[in-house]
Formats: structure tokens, C-alpha cells, sequence
């Protein structure tokens, strides 16, 4: 089963949307951050109130029930399509290639999950093909049958699929240099890398340098689409973004299926409805709570907590699910803050026994801002158990307790490890940040929040946590110390992992730390990739979880990718394309 939300009108885009699929991070923005140190954004006002220079909501007479009427009636000529697809299949052996390409486009446009019989029977069809593609067809069926391979999770060898478009010496060879769409789909895959897979770079360099060179001559609608696919590259970035720049592709070509494009642009309003709706439920609970009056150095932005589980978690199925996991991550926030801007020692201490006793009498005695944090948290998380014993029949509030005291915990060792004038090492410091990033935290609750036992794992999952959020959690810290680094260096005060790896390599220039730094981001990548598509590893949790992860890690650099004038243009754009 899953969450649905009080409200009557999400709760008919719930009956009348299927699920898409579900994840989550959040982040602490800096370990050493003063109050009076921000950097302005157009689409997320850092500091206190948030303020969005975007106005206007989808028009006050906008019809739900006609969108939700044309939604149906779309979906069902884009399955009478794929049913004349597979038909044609059955009779000539290119009717496969077009099913291939036509399951891209859904997944491409974020509907495939719709169609999901279909696009399962496709993939089942073509099994046979796509072993002939990667290994007999030109690059872009080459490079598509590779990705379709490792996203389902089948054994496929970079290596043996490019190593026919390459010479003696290993490189690719010049005549795939105009190839525009074998070099964007090449381009696309080179993301894909598990570790130890030498053509992914190579890919990766030569479709870089000739789609760069290409720009200079290509008809401007595919140049822009080259260019944002080079700035977004697929698999790294989040997929309802890139959605309507690849709606745009479609339009130019000569071939096109009209239906599938409009139910792209329909189900794209629907969501956006829905996100709006979700937004508002979240903005009254979070002024009714109070806790940005009493704790006024506290962050309050609402729309940036809201965005990384919008973002993270898709499918109108699990509005509620986004909706009470922002909550968590709005305490995340907070509960930083406290510890970096308000409690003594003292009070910080009291404050972490209290969340271990997980009793309201234990707040008692602190002050009364951590007291009434503390009750806002205890009530939201024990609101969560409960919900999920109401749908699963188990209730996990033990493990609720333990994850946020382990979080408590990690704050507490940064809050000493500052107090005392202590340096951490390197690899210290990035194993606590996994924990005070708040990722394993919202992980916990949402595992059980789509269902999901942990049985007798439970205690392990905690304590050693799995790769599929470790690695999400990594990325979030070490893109977050790249830009605490840079904004804090004219201060003297940093606790960034690039800082304290320059202290323990003393002969390093500043560019080499870096440089370090982001060969540990794409390391992680790398892990994240076996877990999600190798198939020697058996799935530990649900499809939408770790697509979840996948979603999270993705979000990163669009909520830490500043530019030189410490903005953020592409979350601007995110959060005006997909909320407003």
C-alpha cells in the first residue's frame, strides 16, 4: 500500500496517477557555518524567511478533472501504439529497434512507468536484439543496447561493446566524429562506469570534444539540446528536468508520436499541480509549528527542504510519503543549526541524552527552544511509526529512535571535536559527515515508509550503513566542503574534508586537494553504479528506493553547483520548471 494524503484533491490525482517511484537525502549545508555568512540564490532565499520571485501557480480556472480526462484518453493511445509496436515486431525484425528506441523515449520523458507491461514485454521481446545491437549494431544501437542492458541490470562489458568503434591504440576512431546522436548516446553511457572500465572515459572525452566542435554548425534547436546534454549529462542528473528539454528533441524530429508527447506535457502538469499542493500542506504545518519564531538564527526555507524530497521521491502514489519526510528533513536542518548557532556544550549534551530516552519528559529541563524542537520532532516521527504500522502491520519506532540519536551523536563529535581544538583526520571526518549529512536518517524512514522489513537486519543496517546510501551521503558532503571551502577561505575557518586533507599532505597545492576530492565524488559514483546495475548483486532493497539513491545523489550538484557569483542558476531552474 501507500500513503495518501488528507487533501481531496491530491487524493483524486492519487486514484487517477499510478506510481512512478520513490528516495531522499537531505543535507547539513556546512559543519562550521555562522549565521551572519550565507549565499543569495533567486530560487531558494538563503537566511531566514523565503521569498520566490515565482508568483504565479497554474491559472485559478484550470480545469483538473478535464487535464486528469485527457491524461486517460492519452495513455491509452500511447498502449494501443506500443501494441501496434510489438505487433509489427512479431512480423519484421526492425519493428525491435523501434520498441527499443520507443521505451528510451518513455523512460526519457518519465512516463514509462505508466506502460509498464509494455515496456517489460518489450524488454523480454528484445532480449536476443539487444545482445546483437551491443555487439553487431552501428554506435547509437550499440550505445543504446549497452544502457538498456545496464539499467536492467544485465551482465554487459563496456570494454567488448566500444571496443569495435576504436583503433589499435584504443581510442575511438575519427569517423564516429559526426556522428551527433552515436556521440550523445555515447555520451550518455560514459556515466554509467562501475570502476575499471577504461572506454567509459575514453567515451567520455571523445564525445565531449567532438560534440563540443560540433556546436559551432549544428542546426540551433539540436545544438542547444547537445549543449544541455553536455551540462546535464543523462544518468547524473534528474530525469523530470531533462524530460522537457528531450520533449523539445522530439518535436524537431521527422518521426514523431504525437500522443506521447502531449501525455508527456499533461502528466508534466499534473505532477506540478501536485508539488504545488504538497508545498502549501507543508508551509501551513511548518507555521503552525512555530519553530522559525522561537529559533529565529534557524534556516527557514521551507521550498528547499521541500524541493530535495520532491526531486528525490517521484509518482503522485507517494505524496504523502515526500510530504512527512520534508518534515524530517526540515528538523535536520534545525537540529543543525542548533548545534552550530545556539547550545552551549552543556545544553547540546542534555539535548542528545534526551533524544536517546525518546521521552517528553526528558526535554524538560533544556532550554526552550531545543524543548520545543524536541517535541515537534519526537511527535512527527512517532506520526510516522504509526502510519506505518496503519499500512505495513509493523511499527518502527525503535529504529526511528536509534537513527536519530545516531545523528545526535555525530553532531555531538563535530561539536567536540571543534570545542577542543581537535583536528580530525581526513577519513574521520568524511565516515561522521555520512551521518550528519542526514541521509541515512531520512534512508531509515523512508525504507519503511514504502513497506520495506528490515526484520533482523535492522540493528546491522543502522550501525554499517549499506553502499546505496553511504555513497549518496558522501557525494552530498564533498560537493557540499568544495563550496563551504571556497566561501569560507578569505575567513581562516573551513572543517571542510578538502581542508583537512591539505593538513595532512602539506605539500599539496590547493588544486590538487581539490582535484582529489572530485576523484572521491566519481569513486562513489562508481560504487553507487554497482549497486544499483551490477549483476552479481542481488537487489537488498526496492526498485524505487534505490532509484530513490540514484535520485538523491543527482540532486546534489544542483543544490551545491554555484557559480562564480555564489548563485544557483540550475536549482533556479529546476525549481521554476518543475514547482512554478
Amino acid at each position: 500500500m501507500v500513503f495518501c494524503s488528507s487533501s481531496s484533491s491530491i487524493h483524486l490525482l492519487h486514484l487517477l496517477l499510478p506510481a512512478a517511484s520513490a528516495s531522499p537525502p537531505t543535507s547539513r549545508s556546512r559543519g562550521r557555518r555562522r549565521a551572519a555568512h550565507v549565499r543569495p540564490s533567486p530560487a531558494i532565499h538563503p537566511g531566514r524567511r523565503e521569498r520566490s520571485p515565482h508568483s504565479s501557480m497554474l491559472p485559478a480556472d484550470f480545469d483538473v478533472q478535464v487535464l486528469v480526462k485527457r491524461h486517460e484518453g492519452l495513455t491509452n493511445d500511447v498502449k494501443e501504439m506500443l501494441q501496434h509496436q510489438r505487433r509489427r515486431h512479431q512480423k519484421k525484425a526492425a519493428g525491435g529497434r523501434e520498441r527499443l528506441a520507443t521505451v528510451d523515449h518513455l523512460r526519457r520523458l518519465c512516463i514509462d512507468h505508466y506502460f509498464q507491461d509494455e515496456v517489460d514485454s518489450a524488454m523480454d521481446d528484445a532480449s536476443c536484439l539487444l545482445e546483437e545491437l551491443a555487439h553487431g549494431g552501428d554506435l547509437l544501437d550499440a550505445t543504446l543496447a549497452f544502457r538498456l542492458m545496464r539499467e536492467a541490470g544485465r551482465h554487459v562489458s563496456a570494454d567488448e561493446v566500444l571496443g569495435r568503434f576504436t583503433d589499435d591504440n584504443g581510442d575511438f576512431r575519427l569517423d564516429y566524429s559526426k556522428d551527433i546522436r552515436g556521440l550523445l548516446s555515447l555520451q550518455d553511457i560514459s556515466h554509467m562506469s562501475m570502476g575499471e572500465e577504461a572506454s567509459l572515459c575514453k567515451a567520455k572525452e571523445f564525445s565531449t570534444r567532438h560534440l563540443e566542435s560540433a556546436m559551432n554548425y549544428l542546426e540551433p534547436n539540436l545544438a542547444r539540446y547537445v549543449r544541455h546534454s553536455l551540462d546535464h549529462p543523462y544518468h547524473v542528473s534528474l530525469m523530470q528536468y531533462k524530460a522537457r528539454h528531450h520533449l523539445s528533441y522530439l518535436q524537431t524530429l521527422p518521426t514523431r508520436c504525437t500522443a506521447m508527447e502531449e501525455l508527456a506535457l499533461a502528466d508534466f502538469q499534473l505532477n506540478k499541480m501536485l508539488h504545488q499542493m504538497e508545498m502549501q500542506e507543508i508551509k501551513r504545518w511548518w507555521m503552525d509549528l512555530g519553530l522559525a519564531q522561537e529559533i529565529p538564527v534557524a534556516r527557514d526555507q521551507v521550498q528547499k527542504w521541500y524541493v530535495w524530497m520532491m526531486t528525490a521521491i517521484q509518482g503522485a502514489s507517494l505524496s504523502r510519503c515526500r510530504i512527512e519526510l520534508t518534515k524530517i528533513v526540515s528538523f535536520v536542518y534545525v537540529v543543525d543549526d542548533i548545534f552550530d548557532l545556539v547550545g552551549t556544550h552543556e545544553e547540546l549534551y542534555c539535548f542528545t541524552q534526551a533524544i536517546k530516552m525518546w521521552d517528553l519528559a526528558a526535554a524538560d529541563s533544556l532550554p526552550s527552544c531545543m524543548r520545543s524542537c524536541y517535541r515537534a520532532l519526537h511527535t512527527i516521527t512517532n506520526d510516522i511509526a504509526d502510519m506505518v504500522e496503519r499500512e505495513h502491520g509493523v511499527n518502527p519506532i525503535n529504529h526511528l529512535k536509534k537513527s536519530w540519536a545516531m545523528l545526535f551523536d555525530g553532531f555531538m563529535t563535530e561539536t567536540k571535536w571543534l570545542s577542543s581544538g581537535q583536528v580530525p583526520a581526513s577519513d574521520d571526518y568524511l565516515r561522521n559527515g555520512v551521518v550528519t549529512s542526514g541521509v541515512p536518517l531520512v534512508f531509515v524512514h523512508l525504507l519503511f515508509m514504502l513497506g520495506h522489513d528490515l526484520g533482523k537486519d535492522a540493528a546491522q543496517f543502522i550501525d554499517r550503513i549499506p553502499s546505496v546510501i553511504s555513497c549518496p551521503a558522501k557525494i552530498l558532503r564533498l560537493w557540499d566542503d568544495l563550496g563551504s571551502a571556497k566561501d569560507e577561505a578569505q575567513e581562516g575557518l573551513d572543517g571542510s574534508y578538502k581542508e583537512l586533507y591539505l593538513k595532512e599532505n602539506p605539500g599539496l597545492a590547493a588544486v590538487e586537494a581539490e582535484e582529489h576530492v572530485q576523484r572521491l565524488i566519481a569513486s562513489e559514483w562508481e560504487e553507487l553504479n554497482r549497486e544499483c546495475f551490477s549483476s552479481s548483486r542481488r537487489p537488498a532493497f526496492p526498485a524505487g528506493f534505490t532509484r530513490a539513491a540514484l535520485n538523491g545523489a543527482r540532486m546534489v550538484g544542483v543544490m551545491y553547483g554555484y557559480d562564480g557569483e555564489q548563485r544557483l542558476p540550475v536549482l533556479d531552474d529546476y525549481v521554476r520548471m518543475l514547482l512554478f
